[in-house]
């Protein structure tokens, strides 16, 4: 067992080195203090996100977040019955879009990166299930018809403060009157453990923050704890979580 984590944390290093290879090779980040033409830095400062999962992803021989879906998601299996539209945002390898789907659901998955989206195609038809996938930008992603049963927001921690408010709010309105958000984050506890997400503080979530992000919604479960959860090398640890299920009035 010992030597099997001791392998398990090597591997990790050796794909942490060669995502690092990959920023210094594309540029992702431009070193303080240095500059670059007007409009070299304005195509930069909009494609870094994008570039960055890129790589991340590129850098994995297999699934970054692995192939078995969320948990908290897995638990929720109940939610996801045949016919229940979903959508699932920032789905990345789409793992927990498949899950929705092998129990019936009628899944959107949206995400911005094509590696991405290649991997969760593959994993959809392994498992021989119907998934709408497209590409887009969960900040200007404007969803089609008249909504979803279920909004699924797994790690969307990306977003910092100034733009979490104008994906909240998308949220809130691609989710039916009477549909659900189902969502799990890190809390700022998270930080400290260093398992998974991204090191600013800001961009964690406390129960008291999701609660005035969803005000007017029924918030029918919110819960902080901590536990090892084991998502490929992306996340892998004692982490801290917060899951919630908000529900939007008729």
């Amino acid at each position: 067992m010992a030597q099997t984590y001791l392998n398990q944390r090597k591997n990790s290093s050796e794909r942490r080195r060669r995502l690092k290879i990959c920023f210094r090779m594309f540029h992702v980040w431009v070193a303080p203090g240095s500059r670059l033409p007007a409009a070299s830095r304005r195509i930069g400062k909009k494609n870094a996100p994008l570039q960055y999962w890129n790589n991340r992803y590129e850098a994995e021989d297999g699934y970054l977040f692995g192939r078995e879906p969320n948990t908290f998601v897995t638990s929720q299996a109940h939610l996801f019955g045949p016919g229940t539209t979903v959508l699932a945002i920032a789905d990345g390898e789409g793992r927990n879009g498949v899950f929705a789907a092998r129990q019936g659901a009628r899944v959107t998955s949206v995400d911005f990166s094509a590696p991405a989206l290649k991997r969760a195609r593959k994993l959809a038809a392994e498992y021989d299930v119907d998934i709408t996938f497209e590409q887009g930008d969960v900040y200007e992603w404007r969803g089609t018809g008249d909504g979803y049963d279920i909004v699924l927001a797994i790690f969307i921690q990306f977003a910092p403060p100034a733009k979490r408010a104008a994906l909240f709010d998308s949220i809130r309105r691609l989710v039916k009157p009477g549909g659900l958000v189902v969502m799990q984050g890190y809390r700022p506890e998270q930080i400290a453990y260093k398992t998974g997400g991204p090191p600013q503080i800001e961009n964690m979530y406390t129960s008291e923050l999701l609660r005035d992000a969803f005000a007017g919604f029924d918030i029918q479960h919110l819960e902080e704890y901590d536990r090892i959860i084991e998502e490929g090398s992306g996340h892998s640890g004692l982490s801290a979580l917060i899951d919630m299920i908000a529900r939007r009035p008729d």
